[in-house]
């Protein structure tokens, strides 16, 4: 069988370039051993969320899905940040009303975009989505890929697209390494109700091992509710998800300050390994890495996925100026350009505020508050810093 784009990949970064992709009449197969969860009550669903920042929404728009997604979108208005260490404590709102008549981004369940996302697929007769099935190898040459999937099927693409995670297969298949920096941490992630309103604030409150970050979701069941992120070292983290329910949400009431009043857990708990990690190269002959496969970042700012969106829009329109010559050395090298430089800077960054954030020594965390302070005060820094935040360069 012959395609123009394969890509391997079916998580939320997967499933959006096939619509992206699809959408711009390219002809898309997408694969993945793993067919997606896509409802809440599934044992196996994925119940983190992703906040898609203003950038992201207008790609997701393009690839017809935005209005699918929309109505159950929340909206983030303000991004407040909370050193809880600091005496007294320190607290700084940035709202996106100093920069935009919109909101910094919208938070959305990962269940939920998954079965959008799949809806959206079935939409396009030009995407052959075939959930079950993974990369297994892949023939490269200077016209095609040859790739074998997991089923004994082959395929030849003019372009291969690696969007299947951070121990993804097609970077191994054509020998691109990665740098990981590991940092001993982890992630609790869970949805809890409360008794204030979030008011579309997403905050993020630090103390030592990590910040807790707070990101509004819908009410449910007629109380405020909030997704939340809580990194600590492994083992504390190990710690806390073995608590009963009524010990884990006091223990996470006393970590988020008061800031939303008394948490209620209003889901299951999941942990997830931080790390840091970047590609050596984004491309290799006939291939592109974007997300996981290319970035890994801990999850501050929100930053990971809307990196990978960054990755998918730079890459469509190269496809799009480069029809012709679909995955040629001179398409793939303008998307090493575009994109690489921009990655590294990013992940660099993220990986200074985490370990700001994880400072043990007495030094680090008296700075901390005095650099949030100086990043807000001064109006002019603060709106940059924004702005770099929705992806300006």
């Amino acid at each position: 069988m012959k395609t123009e784009i394969l890509i391997s990949g079916g998580g939320v970064a997967g499933l959006t370039a096939a619509a992206a992709f699809g959408t711009a009449g390219f002809d898309v197969v997408i694969v993945d051993p793993m067919p997606p969860v896509t409802e809440a009550a599934n044992p196996a669903s994925d119940l983190r969320t992703t906040a898609f920042l203003q950038p992201a929404r207008a790609f997701l728009d393009e690839a017809g899905l935005w209005s699918k997604l929309s109505s159950d979108a929340t909206p983030l208005q303000v991004m407040r940040i909370v050193d809880a260490a600091a005496t007294p404590p320190v607290t700084r709102d940035f709202d996106a009303a100093d920069i935009s008549d919109l909101p910094f981004g919208w938070n959305l369940p990962n269940w939920l975009l998954r079965r959008e996302m799949v809806a959206r697929l079935a939409e396009l007769p030009n995407v052959d989505f075939r959930p079950g099935v993974g990369f297994a190898a892949m023939l490269t040459r200077t016209t095609e890929a040859r790739v074998t999937l997991t089923d004994g099927s082959r395929i030849s693409a003019q372009l291969v697209i690696g969007a299947d995670g951070r121990n993804s297969p097609v970077r191994e298949a054509v020998g691109i390494t990665a740098k990981t920096t590991r940092y001993g941490q982890k992630a609790l992630t869970f949805a809890v109700t409360h008794d204030a309103p979030h008011d579309n604030i997403s905050t993020e409150v630090h103390q030592k091992g990590g910040p807790f970050t707070l990101v509004p979701l819908p009410d449910q069941d007629g109380k405020p509710c909030s997704a939340v992120v809580w990194m600590n070292s492994g083992p504390e983290v190990q710690r806390l998800a073995a608590l009963p329910d009524d010990a884990f949400a006091e223990a996470a009431t006393e970590r988020s300050a008061g800031v939303n009043g008394t948490l209620t857990l209003a889901s299951r708990r999941s942990v997830w390994p931080i790390i840091s990690q970047i590609a050596q190269s984004l491309t290799a002959q006939r291939t592109a890495l974007v997300a996981e496969a290319a970035h890994v970042m801990p999850p501050i700012g929100a930053q990971g996925l809307n990196m990978s969106l960054s990755d998918l829009a730079a890459l469509l329109q190269l496809a799009q100026d480069h029809r012709a010559t679909l995955g040629s050395p001179d398409m793939l090298d303008a998307y090493e350009k575009a994109r690489h430089n921009d990655v590294k800077l990013r992940v660099t960054g993220i990986d200074a505020l985490n370990r700001a954030s994880i400072a043990g020594a007495q030094v680090l965390r008296d700075l901390r508050p005095w650099g949030i302070r100086a990043l807000h005060d001064a109006a002019p820094i603060r709106h940059q810093l924004m702005k770099l935040g929705l992806g300006a360069s």
